[in-house]
């Protein structure tokens, strides 16, 4: 028969306890950071398909911009970010490639300019992203 001291039996209740507690709250963490991860800045059901880089007139990296797609909605969906991100003038632009009419999100931000939509199923788009005076733009791109 083994017998614990008391001193013994109060560790291992503690540390039982305090374990019990951990596994509690990262698994109250793991479930509610879950579902606002799974749906992604678009929303749900969107996948990155491309990230286009904007730089400036030294050749360096500014921004990216980043394209998703919805294979339910058949909708493109775009965000310009700054790299390193900081506050200040964003702008994303996305269209059917042949057209005129741009969907437009700029402004000063602090985080992203975004999110854009355009449907065009079995179309190209084009897409434009400024960080600041910069600015890239891609014209034909992910047709069909």
């Amino acid at each position: 028969m083994v017998v614990l001291s008391e001193r013994t039996g109060m560790n291992i209740r503690t540390k039982l306890a305090a374990l019990a507690g951990a596994a509690m709250v990262s698994t109250c963490l793991v479930a509610s950071a879950t579902p606002a991860s799974a749906a992604g800045p678009c929303g749900g059901g969107y996948y990155q398909i491309d990230v286009y880089n904007i730089s400036n007139l030294a050749g360096k990296t500014v921004g990216r911009t980043h394209l998703y797609y919805s294979r339910s909605t058949k909708k493109n969906c775009a965000l310009t970010y700054a790299t390193p991100a900081k506050r200040g003038y964003k702008a994303v632009k996305l269209r059917r490639s042949g057209t005129l009419k741009w969907t437009v999100d700029a402004g000063t931000f602090s985080e992203y300019a975004g999110p854009v939509y355009v449907s065009a199923p079995g179309k190209c788009i084009d897409i434009e992203g400024y960080i600041g005076g910069n600015g890239a733009t891609y014209y034909s791109r992910h047709c069909g």
